[in-house]
């Protein structure tokens, strides 16, 4: 979406549900995740939760997660950076705060699940992932306040929306979860 502000994101890759973690999916978030699927498991929403944080390695340069003393054992591919610098997604980190599907009728179709974290789950960066010639051309710092002004499409709007009111509720893993939809062109938000 160029010129716009988004969140980093894509789709679950199989060797995402290879890596090893720090520490487990909050249960409640694993349980909100596994919820309207087709064919449920605790793997699955592993997968979800770790391809976000894959997902925001390589647009962001960002690594999510903890230190470890041991030598990290990782799939091949982008998760080679994690075993590199010695850190485990720690996925216990990680807030799944909505899902949206793409109403129906749009050029392209998304069914994404959103995370946040605290700034303190970044274990380490890699410089020059981000700028001109890359999938993000800019990482930015504000208050959620700022970034709520910002040009970005609907749905982003919608999530930091929904986080700012995750904050005021305590940012608990046990709040409910919102799934936004249009099934047969009826706007629905329901919590899962």
């Amino acid at each position: 979406m160029p010129g716009r502000y988004v969140f980093p994101g894509g789709r679950v890759d199989p060797v995402d549900r290879l890596m090893p973690v720090a520490r487990p999916l909050d249960a409640h978030a694993q349980v909100h995740l596994m919820r309207r699927l087709q064919r449920p498991s605790a793997a699955k929403a592993q997968a979800f939760a770790l391809a976000a944080v894959r997902e925001t390695f390589e647009e962001t340069g960002l690594l999510l997660g903890v230190r470890s003393e041991e030598t990290v054992v990782v799939p091949n591919g982008p998760w080679a950076a994690f075993a590199e610098a010695k850190i485990l997604p720690d996925l216990g980190a990680l807030h799944f705060i909505g899902r949206a599907i793409t109403p129906p009728g749009r050029p392209r179709r998304f069914d994404a699940r959103f995370f946040t974290a605290d700034a303190t789950a970044i274990a380490h960066r890699i410089e020059g992932v981000t700028g001109p010639d890359a999938e993000l051309t800019e990482l930015v710092w504000m208050s959620l306040a700022e970034a709520k002004q910002l040009d970005m499409p609907a749905v982003t709007g919608v999530m930091m929306e929904e986080l700012d009111a995750r904050i005021a509720d305590g940012f608990g893993h046990d709040l409910p979860v919102p799934f936004y939809s249009m099934p047969r062109g009826q706007f629905r938000r329901e919590l899962i």
